[in-house]
């Protein structure tokens, strides 16, 4: 089998993969497989895991969870399979997770990135990537606030890159952290104005 090599051309492939991956709506597909209705219509109309966990199916939102979690995952160990190196693997996770954000199955109208954020950096660096599950878990039980849980998760997920000897990644963690940030302006709004909802509220 002829050697694969890692030219722009290459490379850019790997970027079109992961984004075509990473935009795949999967709680837009669960919902509607699950009988839920069109979860665009649904809470806050985001299309992840927290407003799935409206319709009140947590089973769905579980599923939502490991799938948009899995499709980040996947995009980087398929790119670290096919051309055996940690710089595909970023390139496709980091496209994996705009795909998420901007699908172009949906008109580019996607997610806040942050369960195909934490995929992708568990496949990239588990120790990384567990850490910041873990500051997502805390936060979420102490203050029961699935957006605060993800601002934190993405801010940390920098000074883990760094504390846990995976410098190379510190650039990608930093610019998903600043999408995160972008994408839940609304939410830090809310947050300051103290109406933010809560885990488990389905308005």
């Amino acid at each position: 089998m002829p050697e694969i090599g890692n030219g722009p051309a290459v490379l850019a492939a790997v970027a079109l993969l992961g984004y075509l991956i990473g935009s795949v709506p999967f709680g837009v597909i669960v919902t509607k497989l699950m009988g839920l209705g069109d979860l665009r219509q649904i809470g806050s109309g985001n299309i992840g895991a927290t407003n799935v966990l409206r319709t009140g199916n947590k089973p769905a939102a579980l599923a939502t969870l490991v799938l948009d979690g899995g499709k980040g995952a996947v995009a980087v160990l398929l790119a670290r399979l096919v051309l055996g190196n940690e710089t595909a693997a970023q390139i496709a996770g980091g496209a994996a997770f705009i795909g998420h954000l901007y699908p172009v199955w949906l008109k580019f109208k996607g997610g806040k990135g942050v369960a195909t954020f934490l995929g992708t950096m568990i496949a990239l660096a588990w120790p990384v990537g567990i850490a910041a599950c873990l500051a997502w878990l805390v936060t979420a039980l102490v203050s029961r606030i699935s957006s605060l849980s993800a601002l934190v998760a993405a801010a940390a997920s920098v000074p883990f890159c760094l504390a846990l000897g995976h410098r190379e990644l510190m650039l990608l963690a930093a610019t998903m952290a600043v999408l995160i940030f972008w994408r839940h302006r609304a939410n830090i709004q809310r947050l300051a104005a103290g109406t933010e909802p809560r885990i488990g509220r389905k308005t």
